[in-house]
């Protein structure tokens, strides 16, 4: 893959890009990344590159002939249509998910705005997307193209040792990574949990799973909302691809949270009420899940009364964190 980052200042990128484990991957060849002065495309006399804008206000617009006449020399040395990106806070806010859809590019051209942005004009006849690392502004591009370049360049295949070095990180799943510990065993008389010193790989999977979910619940709700109910939907559509002739698009179901005993009650086919939800209906469905939301199975309910719901084990999630 190829990445392009059309900048005032070439030389601060080139000093971020070439260093640590980008620069070994581009000196190894499993990626390339330049930078380009859009100053030496400028046809002004005296190299400038931006001018007032139109309407008034403080501030210089950079001109749409620089920028368009450097995209368009970094495009001619693509064999295929590069993507182009502008970095601008009105953009489509960077994530994990956009990183993994651009890595998958033949290659990129990040354009790096500065002072009151570029010519509009520029960005409509180059049809370029507008990306956002965030909520705020900064006084250029670079930094985020810089940021766009690293997430990009760290899922290319050689960069990172294997997958599992990225696989693993915060954001990657929709979870936050779980925490991680290193020698001494003990420091400050902080010792490193027993679990991960068992040498049982299978337990530890299991702790870092469940520290993934409770770092995720803990410091980013919103994360571990959405990552919860596409959970939930999974199990739901999986279900009805397998019992479509009985499930009809006005059946309904909830979602009900058990502990470990009666999750482990439930799925060895015991049906009795496990719950308080009194207001179950018979032929209702309920998925059960874990007391972090993970669903397990799902359940139809088959009698109930005042005080008790009675149902039937009718499908099993064969997912993830399923012990």
């Amino acid at each position: 893959m190829r990445i392009d980052i059309a900048t005032l200042f070439p030389e601060m990128c080139e000093s971020v890009y070439t260093k640590s484990i980008v620069g070994r991957g581009i000196k190894n060849g499993y990626i390339e990344i330049y930078s380009h002065n859009i100053r030496s495309y400028t046809e002004d006399r005296h190299k400038n590159v931006d001018d007032k804008p139109y309407g008034g206000g403080t501030g210089m617009v950079m001109k749409a002939q620089p920028i368009y006449d450097c995209v368009q020399a970094i495009s001619a040395q693509h064999k295929e249509r590069p993507r182009i990106i502008y970095l601008s806070p009105k953009g489509e806010t960077l994530t994990q998910k956009k990183v993994a859809e651009l890595a998958k590019e033949s290659g990129l051209i990040l354009i790096c705005g500065h002072y009151e942005g570029v010519d509009e004009r520029v960005l409509e006849e180059l049809k370029a997307e507008e990306i956002s690392v965030g909520d705020y502004v900064l006084t250029g591009g670079e930094l985020p193209a810089l940021i766009i370049a690293d997430a990009v360049a760290r899922l290319q295949k050689g960069v990172l040792p294997n997958e599992d070095a990225y696989s693993i990180e915060s954001h990657y799943s929709g979870l936050l990574e779980f925490p991680q510990y290193s020698r001494p065993e003990v420091w400050r008389d902080r010792k490193v949990p027993e679990i991960l010193l068992s040498g049982d790989h299978k337990e530890v999977v299991r702790w870092q799973r469940e520290k993934s979910l409770e770092e995720t619940k803990k410091k980013r709700p919103d994360l571990f909302e959405a990552y919860t109910q596409r959970k939930i939907s999974e199990i739901w559509e999986k279900f009805v691809a397998e019992k479509s002739p009985v499930i009809t698009d006005n059946t309904s179901f909830r979602a009900v949270p058990l502990t470990k005993e009666q999750m482990k009650a439930v799925l060895r086919g015991k049906c009795t009420a496990v719950c308080d939800k009194t207001d179950l209906r018979q032929g209702e469905y309920i998925i059960f899940t874990s007391e972090l939301k993970i669903p397990r199975c799902i359940a139809v309910v088959t009698k109930t009364n005042e005080n008790t719901v009675y149902f039937k084990t009718v499908f099993k999630y064969k997912g993830e964190n399923n012990d």
